[in-house]
């Protein structure tokens, strides 16, 4: 049934008057008719009686207007909804982030950018180690990650860097070295290092190859899930550790944070999507990101 019919129609029954109806729909009062009559053939139904001053609704036609009164608001509202989620801009996107990421000040103003711009799209946030970042991207749980990327590329995934931090030595309060003037990492080569299982993300490589470039191979300590569980086993005394630098803004009592060497390599902040998604959400967002990156 064309909507043209129902609009026919739905003009017949407020002016219940054909001359009317066809005067307000800019055409002549013949074709009008037959088009009424066109429908009500299709209907399977007299949709007006004819009476001496025009027309009036039959029983069939009350019915009839009932169901289909809304309609033309409803396309309007479908054609409404269709180009905004042509523009990316209603929908949802599930955005996941690596334990440290959480801590990066990029995070937090890229979402935030991103709700602001696009306030139809429902954003869910996740928070889980890199390698599960990249499975959840895979199993098309995640539909774009912030994550600490690896040394190599991760097959069909999508990576562009959009930070990059200084590493921090974090020590107990009391270890020897804290208010030492001239740290160094090698101050710390007769510590336990708590770190991240090698498994869960790229930060164990990156202190493991600090510390060898330092001249020491690091004694491995209690190991860690989490990035706050670091800072946390450190102030217990459990050990040292080496951490991104926004980790800093933690705060956390009975450790000290102290700079290292500009020889010491940083991490970065990647953000990863599936290689070829088409998903305009996923598109407005890492575009949001990476502009804040260069901006």
């Amino acid at each position: 049934m064309e909507l043209r019919h129902i609009r026919y129609f739905l003009v017949v029954a407020e002016e219940l008057n054909m001359t009317r109806a066809a005067a307000k729909l800019g055409m002549a009062q013949p074709p009008l008719s037959q088009q009424i009559k066109d429908l009500e053939a299709e209907v399977g139904a007299l949709l007006f009686h004819r009476v001496a001053h025009g027309v009036e609704l039959s029983e069939a036609g009350r019915a009839f207007l009932a169901m289909v009164e809304t309609i033309p608001t409803q396309t309007e509202r479908a054609k409404f909804a269709a180009q905004s989620a042509s523009r990316g801009e209603m929908g949802s996107l599930q955005v996941g982030l690596s334990g440290s990421g959480v801590f990066s000040t990029l995070v937090p103003a890229v979402i935030r950018a991103f709700r602001n711009r696009y306030p139809r799209v429902e954003v869910g946030l996740e928070e889980r180690n890199s390698a599960e970042l990249i499975k959840g991207l895979r199993d098309n749980e995640l539909d774009v990650v912030f994550l600490r990327p690896g040394t190599e590329p991760v097959a069909g995934l999508q990576m562009d860097i959009v930070s990059e931090e200084p590493l921090l030595a974090v020590l107990p309060a009391g270890h020897p070295a804290a208010q030492r003037p001239d740290f160094s990492l090698s101050a710390m080569r007769d510590d336990r290092f708590i770190l991240f299982p090698r498994t869960i993300g790229p930060l164990f490589d990156s202190v493991m190859s600090a510390c060898r470039n330092a001249g020491f191979e690091p004694v491995l300590g209690q190991p860690a899930f989490h990035i706050g569980s670091i800072v946390t086993l450190v102030a217990a005394e459990l050990g040292v550790s080496i951490v991104p630098s926004s980790m800093r803004q933690l705060h956390h009592d009975g450790v000290t944070f102290r700079d290292l060497p500009d020889d010491v390599p940083s991490i970065k902040l990647a953000i990863a999507r599936r290689r070829g998604d088409t998903s305009l959400a996923v598109r407005n967002f890492v575009s949001l990101a990476l502009h804040d990156a260069t901006g």
